[in-house]
């Protein structure tokens, strides 16, 4: 079965709690209803997930990944993007890190939208259901722009002479 032809329908895999694996399309703005996850499957038929039977919604590339390589769940090293650098533990004890927006206007009252850590995995970003999870950690904040030396705030400012204090170079 082809994609939707609109363009708004998002590519998903969404993992159930009890290990099952849904397929389909989502709206990325309205795939939150009263009734869970409202996705088309692969089929062609519209169906709703109740949310506390879902353990994530994996926003993906392509619906067959690489299955060859392993994936990586914590990050390496502190994140380069701007955001909340998270670590999450499931009611199942998998542990993973993500980052979420640092607008914390843009989060949902069901559950958090994040970034995962490996940037070359089938996995754009990850919807979690707060009812998948056991815990939360906030394990930093990555400002925009914090790095040294690329203009933000923790650029190290030099403090300029008065001009009595500077000397002449040029003129008399």
């Amino acid at each position: 079965m082809k994609a939707p032809q609109s363009s708004t329908y998002k590519k998903v895999v969404v993992r159930k709690l009890d290990r099952g694996v849904v397929r389909g399309f989502v709206n990325p703005g309205a795939y939150l209803g009263p009734e869970g996850v409202e996705l088309m499957d692969l089929d062609g038929r519209r169906m709703a997930i109740p949310l506390d039977e879902v353990k994530g919604i994996y926003f993906v590339r392509e619906f067959e990944g690489d299955s060859e390589r392993v994936e990586r769940k914590k990050f390496l090293s502190r994140p380069k993007l701007a955001g909340l650098w998270v670590r999450m533990k499931f009611k199942d004890a998998e542990v993973l890190d993500g980052l979420l927006s640092e607008n914390l206007l843009e989060l949902e009252p069901q559950g958090y939208l994040v970034t995962p850590p490996d940037v070359f995995s089938n996995n754009l970003k990850i919807f979690v259901p707060r009812s998948a999870l056991e815990t939360l950690e906030v394990l930093g904040v990555i400002a925009n722009g914090a790095r040294r030396g690329n203009g933000g705030p923790d650029r190290v400012r030099r403090k300029t002479l008065s001009p009595s204090r500077q000397m002449r170079l040029f003129f008399p």
